[in-house]
């Protein structure tokens, strides 16, 4: 019986430190829930366009450099036409 009586006891500080964390917390109120939420979208977003970004960056550094390959090197001179119009703008 003594045994069984740990057990719970044991069983039961793991259930309040399990409610007593920050994902539950957050759950029990739907504000903080929306603002967390709000907030980690926009932090996805952000990443996923500064991403984006220095890839296109890449990209058009990696095709100014091949402007030598005909069928390459027209596209990317035609691509390093528009950006320059676009930041003239």
């Amino acid at each position: 019986m003594d045994i069984d009586k740990k057990a719970f006891d044991k069983l039961e500080k793991s259930v309040n430190d399990l409610r007593q964390h920050n994902f539950f917390r957050m759950h029990e109120n739907i504000f903080k829930l929306a603002v967390f939420n709000m907030v980690r979208g926009i932090a996805y977003g952000f990443g996923w366009v500064m991403g984006a970004t220095i890839l296109v960056y890449i990209l058009t550094l990696f095709l100014s450099q091949i402007e030598f390959i005909p069928i390459l090197g027209e596209f990317a001179s035609r691509l390093i036409e528009q950006i320059e119009k676009f930041e003239n703008n």
